[in-house]
């Protein structure tokens, strides 16, 4: 427990959940349900594009521990859209126990989602459990993006305790298609300076793509996996585009995302990214 909190002291914490659904009517995605409860929210503003976005939004500001949040997002058969976040996550110092994330999509028939989350930060002390899967009806498709940054190197932040466990899966006709663990924990960042860990890199992500044919773009994928100080790697096999990326801060990494998700979108970022 934080030593400046008396241990009889009950700190408030943040619980909430937003679900949405969209169908086809008229020719059109629209929407056909929205709920959202506590710190958890979901918009969808206009934009120029028969894609909709669904923006989700933490109002508390940040997790620490104890801390709940939960995001849902249903398509109906045939509908394309866009989920993002409208900021940068943050996971702060947690005195006692961990925030846990729920992320839940589900991509009906012939359906495509773009899962495009903006960066989780994890700063000292720490603690979050995530869990993000998409499922996917025949014939659907997803595009999905996780970035990790571990403190904001130019506040001069270090990161040297932390417990993170995330895990990402994608299924299809309720078998899975990928499945990615991420621990990093103290022990984690002790070695963090070794090659077979972060070698020294304080953000990181991984982005892949689910579809038919998702091996086609690994060529031109490649063609711009050269952003200064970002370490990074692609291959693809059995429908699935995986890529990996190592950077010394968030911002060349998210240089980096940005242009791979141009080649792979061929359409401008959700409006509330800020590059």
């Amino acid at each position: 427990m934080n030593a400046l909190i008396p241990p009889s002291v009950r700190l408030e914490r943040s619980d909430g959940s937003a679900h949405v659904v969209l169908g086809q009517a008229r020719g059109a995605v629209r929407l056909r349900d929205l709920a959202q409860r506590g710190s958890a929210k979901a918009f969808l503003p206009h934009v120029d594009s028969a894609v909709p976005e669904v923006v989700f939004l933490n109002t508390s500001g940040g997790l620490t521990g104890g801390d709940r949040l939960d995001y849902r997002l249903e398509l109906g058969p045939e509908c394309r859209a866009v989920a993002t976040t409208q900021t940068a996550e943050r996971a702060y110092s947690a005195g006692e126990g961990a925030a846990r994330v729920q992320v839940l999509h589900e991509v009906g028939r012939g359906g495509w989602l773009d899962w495009l989350p903006q960066e989780t930060i994890l700063f000292n002390g720490s603690a979050l459990e995530r869990r993000t899967e998409i499922r996917l009806a025949p014939e659907a498709g997803c595009l999905m993006v996780e970035s990790v940054v571990l403190g904001r190197a130019a506040m001069g932040e270090t990161v040297g305790r932390l417990a993170f466990r995330d895990t990402r899966l994608v299924m299809r006709e309720g078998r899975p298609v990928l499945v990615e663990p991420l621990c990093l924990d103290d022990h984690v960042l002790a070695a963090a300076g070794s090659p077979a860990v972060l070698g020294g890199a304080r953000a990181l992500a991984t982005l892949a793509l689910v579809t038919r044919g998702a091996e086609d773009a690994l060529g031109p994928v490649r063609t711009v996996l050269d952003e200064p100080g970002v370490e990074a790697a692609a291959s693809a096999f059995d429908g699935k585009l995986v890529m990996r990326m190592l950077a010394p801060d968030g911002w060349p990494l998210r240089r980096q995302v940005a242009r791979v998700l141009a080649v792979l979108r061929g359409r401008a970022l959700p409006q509330v990214w800020q590059i």
